[in-house]
């Protein structure tokens, strides 16, 4: 192994380690070791280390600040990439259009958030408490309060697992809900187009969301994000009502909430008494835990509600 890392270690200019534990790479704080992990520091490294992937025949996993993924105790037998502050760069008025930014895969959303919206810009600032990178909000087409990263994506730049370098207009790009469909793809940068608007009006603006975000989810837990996918359709509530008082059950919060299941907990995991839809590590909680507890939760809302809760969080290693 200690030949496997100097041969890697010689192919990029960023700081690489072998069987790094995952956890601390995580919001879960949760996850098993790498057998490679690296952070790259410039696209180049990118490009040379899923060549060196290609070459030694190991997968490969991209993290950015590590949210809406759960890393199995077992941890990954593969190589990490890690996208962070040295790939974090932010242009303004590209091709001197207002409005138009260019920011590197490792910038934190709330930062690009709050960054657009003291310019005066909107489009994103909603986005303020997605925990995630850009990088990984473009992936995974993040969204919040009405605001998606396909509404304001012009041009995405990305490397290939072959490791050729590609531009792709954000018009052409197969955007889902939570999904972009890229493929395995190592997302470098997007560029957005953003909205002139009042900086005051977006600040308070910002402000009453991250005050709801603050009030009504466990920010400031060890957590994924949102477990499961809404469900596609409404459900209806049982009793009169219902339990959103609607009579209808829209959200998989509520679901979960009406099948009795906030609070419940397995070892370190439970689900969050503040918003069913979040399970958080109360501490020293394995991926087994979390595992067990989704298990427990798709299985009594299937048979209180007959719905199969889809992941929204992705669940990475062997078992």
């Amino acid at each position: 192994m200690a030949a496997v890392l100097t041969d890697l270690a010689e192919r990029v200019r960023g700081r690489v380690r072998l069987d790094e534990p995952l956890a601390g790479y995580t919001t879960y704080r949760i996850g098993g070791p790498a057998a490679a992990l690296v952070e790259p520091a410039d696209p180049e490294d990118v490009i040379a280390s899923l060549a060196f992937a290609r070459d030694v025949g190991v997968p490969w996993l991209v993290l950015g600040l590590g949210s809406n993924v759960l890393i199995r105790d077992a941890g990954f037998a593969g190589l990490v990439l890690v996208i962070g502050k040295a790939m974090a760069d932010l242009t303004r008025d590209v091709g001197g259009e207002v409005g138009v930014w260019r920011a590197g895969a490792g910038l934190p959303t709330p930062l690009l958030a709050r960054r657009s919206a003291a310019a005066g810009l909107a489009g994103v600032h909603r986005l303020v408490g997605v925990p995630g990178t850009v990088g990984g909000g473009v992936y995974m087409n993040a969204g919040a309060h009405g605001q998606e990263y396909r509404d304001v994506v012009r041009a995405v730049e990305l490397v290939t697992e072959r490791g050729s370098v590609e531009r792709r207009a954000g018009a052409e790009i197969d955007w889902r809900y939570r999904t972009s469909h890229l493929g395995p793809v190592v997302v470098l940068s997007a560029t957005v187009a953003l909205v002139p608007d009042d900086p005051r009006r977006l600040e308070a603006d910002i402000h009453e969301h991250f005050r709801w975000r603050k009030e009504g989810t466990p920010f400031n837990e060890p957590c994924c994000g949102s477990v499961f996918r809404n469900p596609a359709v409404p459900v209806p509530a049982p009793g009169a009502g219902g339990g959103d008082g609607g009579g209808e059950l829209r959200t998989a919060g509520q679901l979960i909430d009406a099948a009795g299941m906030k609070g419940y907990r397995v070892g370190g995991a439970q689900v969050s008494p503040m918003h069913a839809n979040y399970i958080v590590n109360t501490g020293h909680a394995s991926a087994d835990d979390v595992l067990r507890v989704i298990a427990a939760v798709q299985g009594r809302v299937a048979e209180a509600f007959g719905v199969e809760l889809e992941l929204e969080v992705r669940v990475i290693g062997e078992q």
